[in-house]
């Protein structure tokens, strides 16, 4: 049996916090709920899960293929409609980074789509019918 009782909250750091914090608050509908001015952050929720945005210092841009760290960050979606309609809003958003549109991972059922938000967090929307 696992000592741990699953993520309680994922922190991200991001070259622009004002871009992501406005990206995950008006395009995916999340809600902000605290932050420190002093090391700039912003907490932010979707109702399930929570996350800390931190701004980056420096310059220095992720490589998910040569730095040890994160890859990309899942977030899930009710609907096979639900994630076409947000690509849309998605794809539309300033600053985001198209990787590529929504497809079977495999060979399905799940559909995804993966984006760079305007933070450059790499970002992949699913919806998983099983």
């Amino acid at each position: 049996m696992s000592e741990t009782l699953g993520i309680d909250h994922l922190g991200l750091t991001v070259s622009d916090l004002d871009a992501s914090l406005a990206f995950f608050t008006q395009a995916l509908g999340w809600t902000q709920f605290g932050g420190n001015p002093d090391y700039p952050s912003a907490y932010i929720t979707d109702g399930h899960s929570k996350l800390t945005l931190w701004q980056q210092r420096g310059d220095t841009a992720f490589d998910r293929h040569a730095n040890a760290g994160l890859h990309h960050t899942a977030l899930k979606v009710a609907s096979a409609a639900q994630l076409l309609s947000l690509f849309k809003v998605v794809a539309d958003w300033p600053g985001v980074v198209i990787e590529f549109a929504p497809e079977f991972s495999g060979k399905g059922p799940k559909e995804h789509f993966m984006v760079r938000e305007p933070g450059g967090t790499r970002l992949e929307l699913s919806y998983d019918p099983r």
